[in-house]
């Protein structure tokens, strides 16, 4: 990247221009981006990992600016502990830990903070996760926008090693867990002020349950890549696969499940529902000799009983995600260039 221009919201929201900020500048800044012989900064994945002994420990870590703080189905306690929590899992560790800094403003009210903290400690224990050590720092009014918080999460790889972005394999069945694109729906519908018919709330949750259930039931070597489809979404997620493993993907429009709100949502502000943020959902590339005992052991789960298969991979058109429309056309699902709704974790 050249010595010009300035940081713009799209490049912190998990598209094309957040990629090329990371790889024209934050990468080449860094000299040492991996240690003890475990995923390092280069293969750019859900977090990072060390090799101790016989134990692959998997480290991953987020920052919060959601706005607003609260919101239907969830508040930025709740996204914080979540969302790591998340991010270790579906590199396939069972989650430990959580360390977490929380930046809040001047004059920010402390019943609002005892709020945010009880969500903290209810997601923690859902998960089975502890706190076990943070930060906590006040800005001057008008320094920080009420409150940020990050957190660092800790885990132990469940088969022994690591799933990575880059490990799905032509004839893998794409099995995604839950609806699509209910956080970011939630959360554009309630900064905008919109009341809808039926139910929108953010689907925020730690899903260990459902990928603790869906790693069993596969075997040591039965999921071959998995992600949380956050910034950017689904398409964001799906591309992260087919660019790194050298593959296409091919989903079926009709196997997406998209609740009506969510459609409404999106219509009306003309935004793609694959590339809205979701909070509490998997999608995996998983071997076709245990995908429906994957799907089985997913939908036995709070967070995975709309689990299904969506898709396919396959080795032609290797770093395209494709999808097959409800009129029986194909189109590219592309990797979006930023994600459309600012500010949703």
């Amino acid at each position: 990247m050249g010595s010009g221009g300035v940081v713009t919201l799209a490049h912190g929201a998990g598209g094309l221009a957040m990629e090329e900020l990371i790889r024209g500048l934050i990468l080449p800044s860094f000299s040492l981006r991996r240690v003890l012989d475990g995923v390092g900064l280069d293969e750019l994945d859900d977090g990072a990992s060390m090799r101790i002994g016989s134990t692959e420990l998997v480290i991953s870590i987020d920052g919060h600016t959601v706005d607003p703080i609260f919101f239907p189905g969830g508040d930025i306690g709740r996204l914080a502990v979540s969302g790591t929590v998340n991010d270790v899992a579906v590199m396939g560790a069972r989650p430990l830990a959580i360390l977490d800094a929380i930046v809040v403003e001047e004059g920010f009210p402390l019943e609002d903070l005892r709020r945010i903290l009880r969500s903290m400690d209810e997601a923690a224990r859902e998960a089975g996760v502890a706190i076990i050590s943070g930060d906590f720092k006040c800005m001057p009014r008008g320094h920080v926008d009420k409150v940020v918080i990050a957190t660092c999460g800790l885990g132990v790889a469940f088969h022994g090693s690591p799933i990575l972005d880059s490990g799905a394999r032509p004839g893998d069945v794409v099995v995604l867990t839950g609806p699509i694109g209910e956080h970011g729906a939630a959360l554009l519908a309630a900064r905008e002020g919109l009341e809808l018919e039926g139910d929108l709330r953010s689907d925020v949750a730690p899903i260990w349950d459902t990928v603790e259930a869906m790693l069993m039931a596969a075997g040591p070597d039965g999921i071959h890549a998995m992600k949380d489809p956050t910034r950017g979404g689904l398409a964001s997620a799906l591309n992260d696969i087919a660019s790194k493993s050298g593959i296409s993907i091919w989903i079926e429009e009709a196997s997406l499940p998209i609740r009506e709100p969510v459609r409404a949502v999106c219509e009306i502000f003309g935004i793609d529902p694959l590339e809205v943020t979701c909070e509490g959902c998997v999608v995996a590339c998983v071997s076709p000799e245990v995908a429906d005992e994957v799907v089985k052991a997913a939908r036995r789960t709070e967070h995975g009983r709309m689990a299904g298969v969506i898709g396919e991979v396959r080795a032609d058109r290797p770093g395209q995600v494709l999808m097959r429309t409800l009129v029986g056309g194909t189109r590219p699902v592309a990797r979006p260039f930023g994600e459309p709704i600012p500010r949703v974790c």
